[in-house]
């Protein structure tokens, strides 16, 4: 009985995570419609596990570890400069932008855009949609940890 018990309540927790998933997936590209310059978005874990991806090339997975990996450079650098907690951190190659913001205490929001787009449309409409995104996320792990 507490095996089906334990079960029940595992199933309801992935489906609960799979709703979060689904939301935050909708998020991403409610953004892509109102940033058409966005090629790309994407939500990762902090550590570097894609959560939920709208447009992003099939690299997904390199780009959220590669993600990881800037964002604790970014983390120390705000740090050891004094300027706080990571907000965002935006690079600008030839062909477009790579613009990551923190969602939440444990994820990020990454977006490709093209060279064309409005930087601060982007920041504005980013800015929300990581809040969102890390409300979403924050709220699903804090479900996971309530017994």
């Amino acid at each position: 009985m507490i095996r089906a018990l334990r079960q029940r309540a595992e199933r309801r927790q992935l489906m609960a995570a799979e709703a979060e998933v689904a939301e935050v997936r909708e998020e991403l590209r409610r953004l892509r419609a109102r940033l058409p310059q966005l090629t790309g978005a994407l939500a990762a874990s902090s550590d570097g596990f894609v959560v939920a991806q709208d447009g992003a090339p099939q690299a997904a997975e390199g780009i959220a570890a590669l993600t990881a990996a800037a964002l604790g450079v970014a983390r120390r650098l705000t740090e050891t400069t004094g300027q706080g907690g990571f907000r965002e951190l935006v690079v600008r190659g030839e062909a477009g932008y790579v613009a990551t913001y923190a969602a939440g205490s444990t994820a990020v929001l990454t977006l490709l855009a093209d060279p064309r787009v409005n930087v601060g449309r982007l920041h504005l409409e980013a800015r929300r949609s990581s809040t969102r995104v890390g409300e979403l996320i924050d709220g699903a792990l804090d479900r996971q940890e309530t017994p």
